[in-house]
């Protein structure tokens, strides 16, 4: 019993590192004082809690697989494209990761946590799917926010390129929409100011 408790804890202790983990596609554009992974997987939960019923899909899951979905990150760290490391390699990385984080949660819901991150990875559900739109969206919105508090309208522009086309979701689409008109018309009100 003593181990097993110790196990837990110290997969408490792991998963606690995400809010340590500072989301590097951020500090990589020079921004500072970024949201954590453990920040951006609470805001996607949350996201995922909007989740109604005339949208088909199970809202309890969409909040555990945003929840699980970069829980590996809190021992590989957040691996960005500018790593250079292979999509493979991030893969088999974090599935290492995922398997010790289950053993250490325990036999009763470990292989829960490991089967929400594979079902994400795999995208084999219309719930991963949509979470899938969430972390990108989550991205975009976290980039106006970021775009808003410098002052610089357009600063990340190719976090909103790296999206163009990929939402598949109709409701994240509207999302998608809707920030795109707030997002013009902050940079139209900054270049008006500017030309004043």
């Amino acid at each position: 019993m003593a181990h097993r408790v110790a196990e837990t804890l110290k997969f408490l202790q792991n998963v606690d590192e995400l809010k340590n983990q500072p989301r590097r596609g951020w500090l990589l554009r020079g921004l500072s004082n970024v949201e954590s992974v453990s920040d951006h997987m609470y805001q996607m939960a949350v996201m995922a809690m909007l989740v109604s019923d005339k949208m088909n899909l199970d809202r309890n899951r969409c909040i555990q697989i945003a929840l699980v979905h970069d829980m590996a990150e809190c021992i590989v760290g957040d691996i960005t494209p500018a790593d250079g490391i292979s999509k493979e390699d991030k893969h088999r990385r974090e599935k290492e990761v995922m398997e010790k984080l289950a053993r250490l949660a325990g036999p009763d819901v470990g292989q829960d946590f490991y089967e929400l991150w594979k079902e994400y990875e795999e995208q084999s559900t219309s719930e991963a799917r949509f979470v899938k739109d969430l972390d990108r969206f989550e991205m975009i919105l976290q980039a106006f926010q970021y775009e808003k508090r410098e002052g610089k309208p357009g600063l990340l522009q190719e976090f909103f390129d790296s999206t163009q086309g990929k939402f598949q979701h109709p409701t994240v689409i509207e999302w998608v929409r809707e920030l795109y008109k707030e997002r013009d018309t902050a940079k139209n009100s900054s270049s008006e100011q500017t030309s004043s």
